[in-house]
């Protein structure tokens, strides 16, 4: 019972730190180069064909990457996922959700968070962890919770 008590602030504020940690990045000016004073992340890369020739891709343009976000287990449970768009769902184990994030030069650059935050599921001796979870990323998985023993869930910034 006390492992309850404990288990779910600690999922829930993870959730909240995820989810307020997602906003735009258009605030506060994180570095002194070029991107920061667009005003449209991606209209200058277009407009400027050259400046942004940084990365592999010949045209410079966006990338697309095809995210899964599973979640293992039996029963019922709460999730929260962040990728593309971010949620909370009542769901049936096994879950999962395959999205296609298509990423702007600049967001290949420093990253967009994708991540899942799974409720609890009941262990073999009866107590209550985080579900097991992964994310795949173009077919590769590049994260897991390790059985359910990380309470953080499966994060991962994608580039």
């Amino acid at each position: 019972m006390r492992r309850t008590v404990i288990t779910t602030p600690v999922l829930a504020a993870a959730a909240v730190l995820l989810l307020a940690g997602c906003g735009g990045g258009d605030g506060d000016g994180g570095g002194a180069e070029k991107d920061t004073p667009s005003a449209g992340r991606s209209e200058q890369p277009e407009k400027d064909g050259g400046d942004g020739g940084e990365k592999d891709g010949a045209k410079g343009d966006e990338v697309t990457r095809e995210v899964t976000l599973e979640v293992e287990g039996t029963g019922k449970t709460q999730i929260a996922y962040v990728a593309g768009s971010n949620a909370t769902e009542q769901v049936t184990l096994p879950w999962s959700k395959t999205v296609e994030l298509s990423l702007t030069p600049a967001e290949q650059k420093v990253g967009v968070l994708v991540s899942v935050l799974p409720g609890t599921v009941q262990d073999l001796d009866g107590q209550l962890k985080p579900a097991p979870c992964a994310i795949e990323v173009d077919g590769e998985q590049v994260d897991d919770n390790n059985d359910g023993r990380d309470v953080t869930g499966c994060t991962h910034l994608l580039k």
